[in-house]
């Protein structure tokens, strides 16, 4: 019987052989990954600082059970696969019924060689080989998880994961780095993107909408450096941000407000503070019947509204020709008739733009940036503008600010992983060349614990009336936000 013009002949004699000396070289292989810890206890005698070496003395993992041996037995039935199938005709074939043929295949060289494995060993063989050949390889499992936040991988066998805010080696690892490199080029054609020594540097996204980046060699010296910022299955609303402790019920109730009453809105935090999450969640307030257009380098946003544009950059081509910026993108939303727009992350002269778009009728956009503080966020804003090659002097640019941006909510990433909104803040003016904003409510540490988890509240600062008072009133949630300000202020 004939499968995609197998070769019987060398399935029987030749793999045998050739491919038994293929899994030598796989051997070694966890060398590498061991390696750390052994050097791990140098640091420890030079008074090495304790951070550095928790981890490079930390167990990996173990995902899926998998063994050295393990790895060497899949790796022999891997080649004798390739050796066998002609993967021009399995590419004609759809995904269910490739894997179907592929498992038989394998079934096939498993009996021929006499693999001795339970079957359970089996199945998960099977299952890791048809990734491998289908998939994303090595990182089905992780991606299946939903509890791991990211994904990095420091070539083919360095696979970091971050689970509850604390970042841990995985015994995962790839065949080598040719096959991260295959499955990294594999990620970035499904939206259009390459990657190679050419263009070595690629931002891209998987179908659930989690962020990839990819960065190769040459510019990667140790194989390429793949990092994917998970999204989770269910998508977080803010009653799920309440109940993880970071933002209280009243400030929830304040953010509602804010969004449900087109307050135009900035979302400023460091990198893994939770921006996009929260962005997400503060477009659940939008109401069903208003065109709202996103736009983004690579899209991410997932909103449930029926009446969503999105928009996404694009990079250069091989001539370095056909690049759409961010910039791009937020100029022509203004034609596009949108009620509100919503910027994935301003990180540079796009801010102008979304500034303008605030200012001429499209009330309740929002976007995001990186700062470590409301103020240093206006700050930053000012230097994107500047930096876009506009001639206006410093005091323009602040009273356009402060016409544009109402309120600016500041997520942070504490030391002990958690994520915590900090701060909610409105711009109020300018006084001289200073902008003027006040805290809604705070977030104060007030210890820790023995397992160094820290403990805080969210406290209000007392502000009876905020600047938007009147426009809740104009939406009629002038006395849910009375509501939530009293009972924070008790």
């Amino acid at each position: 019987m004939t499968k995609f013009g197998r070769r019987t002949a060398e399935a029987e004699h030749s793999p045998a052989p050739s491919v038994a000396a293929k899994p030598k070289p796989a051997g070694p292989k966890p060398a590498p990954a061991a390696a750390p810890a052994a050097h791990a206890k140098k640091p420890a005698a030079n008074a090495a600082p304790p951070r550095v070496n928790a981890v490079a003395k930390a167990q990996p993992i173990e995902i899926g059970g998998r063994t050295d041996e393990y790895f060497q037995t899949k790796t022999t039935i891997f080649n004798a696969l390739i050796d066998t199938i002609d993967l021009s005709q399995l590419a004609q074939l759809d995904t269910e019924s490739a894997a179907e043929e592929i498992r038989d295949i394998v079934n096939e060289i498993i009996s021929i060689k006499n693999v001795q494995m339970s079957i359970v060993e089996q199945e998960a063989l099977l299952q890791d080989i048809c990734n491998d050949v289908l998939g994303y390889g090595p990182l089905e499992p992780l991606l299946a998880r939903d509890d791991i936040a990211d994904i990095m991988v420091n070539g083919a066998n360095r696979v970091f994961i971050e689970v509850g805010g604390k970042i841990q080696l995985t015994n995962v690892r790839f065949r080598d780095n040719a096959q991260l490199m295959n499955i990294c080029q594999r990620i970035v054609s499904q939206v259009g993107r390459r990657v190679d020594e050419a263009s070595p540097i690629c931002d891209a996204r998987l179908p659930d909408g989690s962020r990839v980046n990819v960065i190769a060699p040459p510019l990667s010296i140790d194989g390429a450096a793949l990092t994917i910022r998970k999204f989770k299955k269910d998508k977080l609303r803010i009653q799920d941000l309440v109940n993880f402790g970071s933002i209280s019920p009243e400030g929830a109730k304040v953010l509602e407000v804010v969004g449900a009453c087109r307050i135009n809105t900035l979302i400023s935090g460091g990198t893994g503070s939770g921006k996009t999450t929260l962005l997400n969640c503060m477009t659940g307030f939008i109401e069903l019947d208003e065109r709202v257009i996103t736009c983004e380098d690579a899209a991410e946003l997932q909103l449930q509204q029926p009446h969503v544009v999105r928009l996404e950059t694009r990079p250069p081509n091989l001539e370095g020709q056909g690049e759409v910026t961010m910039r791009d993108l937020v100029k022509n939303c203004l034609r596009m008739r949108p009620e509100r727009i919503i910027v994935g992350e301003v990180r540079g002269p796009e801010a102008f733009d979304l500034l303008q778009a605030m200012n001429t009728g499209h009330d309740g956009s929002m976007g995001t940036l990186h700062a470590n503080s409301p103020r240093e966020a206006l700050q930053r804003i000012e230097s994107m503008i500047t930096m876009g090659g506009y001639n206006l002097p410093s005091k323009t640019i602040r009273e356009m600010i402060v016409g544009s941006i109402d309120i600016i909510i500041q997520a942070a990433r504490l030391r002990d992983g958690s994520r915590r909104i900090t701060h909610v803040t409105e711009v109020l003016g300018t006084e001289g060349d200073t902008i003027i904003t006040q805290d809604l409510f705070v977030y104060e540490v007030t210890g820790e614990d023995e397992n160094g988890k820290l403990a805080g509240r969210h406290r209000s600062t007392g502000i009876a009336r905020p600047a938007f008072w009147d426009r809740a009133k104009y939406y009629g949630m002038e006395e849910a936000l009375a509501e939530a300000l009293d009972a924070a202020a008790e």
